[in-house]
This record gives structure tokens, sequence and C-alpha cells, in this order.
């Protein structure tokens, strides 16, 4: 017996059948407004992530040397791929570039709820636009995606922030500040105790009564309150564009989801403007189920030309455990359309039924093993099809076959060469 490695998960086909209709979910929802799929590699050069976030990345990282001598790691985020990607095409790419994809992802931390090791996200990006309504696509993308997987208003909830804001304010204070590490300190802040988290904004630069005094100045329901303290244009632009921003997601259809949280600051340093975290409004969910956010600048830090962007990428650990709490996580459970049953010598009319109904789009099972009528019941029972098909000796004398409803246990016959015929999806109640 082999142990599975710990941070990894495996997914049997019960489970899978539901993670699939979220994915499935998430990116039809994601096609709807016109973004378009990409595929990406497993593995990136070290320095796309060192780089940018210090050689300390690396300890976060399934990084190795290959056996070309090259230092890769397993891609821990798509950002920094994408952002390469763009790059790489330069102005070949018509804008706005909308993108999208479904993949795993790895990291080196410590496992808890909703955080393994090896993880699944579908990301959304828009590069190539600075307007508010693009940041609002966003987050009404991530709304009706929720909702289409059967969440309502009353179960989450988006926090919207603006990292210029926060930044102004910092600098607003008459001291020293590492702007970086308080806005790592405010991301925190609900991880730790308001204790801890003065320690941290007192590291980066604060005194105690400064750092109390922005924590003050965070809770405030009067953006104008903000403006007024910092005493500046750019936290009055950012104010603002956040305003526009809340503004376009009511166009949308979608403010109601929304709150301003100005505690929501978003940890990874290439955020630039809006930000926003999604939670369970019951807490159930004990961390962000995803977030998102704008980063203006990473496209140019890359090489590339000053290219906007902004996206949001719903983890699906997490996510689950928010379908779960409400209720709407979808069935575990196998799906099969038709089992066609053979017994006797009928395989060649059993294999033309089974590919009638598999030309017109159904999912179709047949033995495989040389069972018997009463096996092949049971597993048709087992892998819940919906209806099954018996061909048998006696049947086929008749010109027949009998067609069986699972779930009532009613069965008629049909005449062989009409079944399927021209029918798309032939039941019980097409023959009685």
């Amino acid at each position: 017996m082999y142990d599975r490695l710990k941070g990894f998960r495996d997914f049997y086909p019960e489970e899978m059948a539901a993670r699939r209709a979220v994915a499935d979910a998430l990116e039809e929802t994601a096609r709807q407004y016109g973004f378009r799929e990409i595929g990406t590699p497993a593995l990136e050069a070290v320095d796309l992530y060192t780089d940018k976030s210090g050689e300390e990345i690396v300890e976060e990282l399934y990084a190795f040397e290959d056996k070309g001598g090259r230092h890769v790691a397993m891609t821990p985020e798509l950002t920094p791929t994408v952002a390469r990607m763009v790059v790489a095409k330069g102005q070949e790419l018509q804008k706005p570039i909308k993108w999208m994809s479904t993949r795993p992802f790895w990291r080196y931390e410590q496992v808890q709820q909703g955080r393994f090791r090896e993880f699944y996200q579908t990301n959304v990006d828009v590069f190539g636009s600075s307007e508010p309504t693009a940041d609002a696509e966003i987050l009404a993308y991530a709304a009706d995606a929720l909702t289409t997987l059967g969440l309502e208003s009353a179960d989450f909830e988006f926090r919207v922030s603006h990292r210029d804001i926060l930044g102004g304010l910092l600098r607003a204070f008459d001291a020293d500040v590492t702007v970086r590490a308080a806005i790592r300190a405010v991301d925190k802040s609900e991880k730790i105790d308001p204790a801890q988290y003065y320690d941290l904004l007192h590291e980066a630069g604060l005194s105690y009564d400064q750092a109390e005094q922005f924590d003050e100045l965070l809770a405030t329901e009067d953006l104008d309150e903000l403006t007024d303290f910092a005493g500046t244009d750019a936290v009055a632009d950012a104010v603002g564009n956040l305003q526009n921003v809340l503004d376009a997601a009511a166009d949308f259809g979608v403010r109601e989801y929304c709150s301003v949280s100005l505690e929501t600051a978003r940890g990874l340093d290439y955020y630039t403007g809006t930000v926003f975290e999604c939670f369970d409004t019951q807490g159930e969910v004990s961390r962000a189920v995803f977030g998102g956010g704008r980063y203006d600048d990473l496209i140019e830090s890359y090489g590339g030309q000053p290219t906007p962007a902004v996206g949001v990428a719903p983890g699906h650990a997490t996510l689950s455990l928010l379908l779960q709490r409400a209720g709407v996580w979808p069935e575990e459970a196998l799906s099969t359309d038709y089992y066609v049953l053979s017994v006797g010598d009928t395989r060649g009319t059993a294999a033309r039924v089974a590919r009638d109904l598999r030309d017109r789009g159904h999912v179709v099972e047949t033995d495989l093993a040389g069972r018997s009528f009463g096996a092949q019941m049971s597993y048709a029972n087992g892998v819940n099809a919906e209806t099954v098909v018996i061909v048998g000796e006696r049947d086929l004398e008749n010109g027949e076959v009998t067609i069986k409803e699972m779930a009532s246990g009613d069965q008629t016959t049909a005449p062989v060469d009409e079944f399927p015929g021209d029918r798309d999806r032939p039941t019980y109640d097409d023959f009685v």
C-alpha cells in the first residue's frame, strides 16, 4: 500500500462529477462574457517568480533543477504566466484581451481548511482596459457564476477595496512607512488579534497611536473622510475610481453583492487598484473563498508595453466549502442515460443500439465482462442508468428489444428496427 502525499487529493468518480459540474458552470459563465480559453504550462522558470518576489519565494514553491540544468518551478499561480504570454505576443493581440482557464497549481505550504498543496482555480482576466467597467465586469462574472451554481445574495459578499487608498493614507502619516509591509499587515488583520496587527503596523513604520488611527480610518463608512485626511489628489482619485467601479457594478446588476471594506488588501505585491475578496456571509468558511483585483503594472514589469489588467481566480477547494455550506453542492452521483444489456448471442445488435444512442449524444454503457442478466442489472443500477435497453435472444426472435425505466421498474417492448429510430431520446413512455 502506498499513501497519498500530504496536501494532494484523489477524486473518485462521484465527487469528480460534482467538481466537473462546478468547473463547467464557472467556465460557461465566462464564455458568456466573451472570455476565451487558454492553456498554460505546468512548469516555468524560477526567475519568473524570484525576479518579482525575491529568492525567499522559492521556499513556497515546488522548485528544482531539471535534467538540463534549468531551475524550474511548478506554477503556483497563473498571473505571472499570463503576463509572460501577453508580453510574448505584444501588439499582435486584440485588446481588450479576455482570457480564462481552469487548471491545477502547486504551492509548498501548510495544509489547512480549503488550502492544499495541489489546488485548482478558474482564472478570468481582462488585459488592456483601465476603465471601471472592466473591474465591474469581473465582479459581475464572479457574481453570475456563483448564482448560476445556486448561491443567493444572502450566501456571499464581495468585500471591495482599493490599494491606492491604503497606500495614500499610509503616506499621509508623518512617519517613515514601508507601505508594502503595512499593506501586508492589513491583509493579515482579520487572521490575527489587534495587538499583533498593531505590532506589524509599528514594524512597518507607524507609531502605535498612528496604527490605531489608521485602523479607525479603514473602518469609516464615509469615503470623503479619507480624502480629507490624506489631502492628496492620489487618494481623491482612488476614492473616485472605487466609487466609479461600484456605480458600474450597479449597472451590471451586481451592486447588492458588494460592500466597501478597506480592511481587504490582498497580499500579493502586484495589485495596484481595486481589489476584492469573496466571503461566506455565515462565516462557516473561515477564510476568503477567492479574490481578485487590478494589476496594472505587471505586464510592463515583465518587459511589455504598459497594459492595465484586472482579474479574478475562484479557487475550487474553498468554493466547494461555500457551496456545501449553502446546500447547493452538486449531487455526487454517477449519471448514465442508457445501459444496453446483452443476453445471449446478441452482441452485434446491442453494439448497434449503443452506437446509435451515442450518436445522439447520450451516455451509454454496455457489458464488458460477460456477466449474467442479474449482474448486468445490478451494474446498471449502480451507475444510475435512467433506461435499460435489454437485447435478448428471445426478444430478437420477435424483432423486439425491451425498454425498462429504472426509476419505476416499468418495462415494455419496442421494434428493434425502430429503436432508437428517429427519436433523439427514446424512453419507456414512447412505446407504451
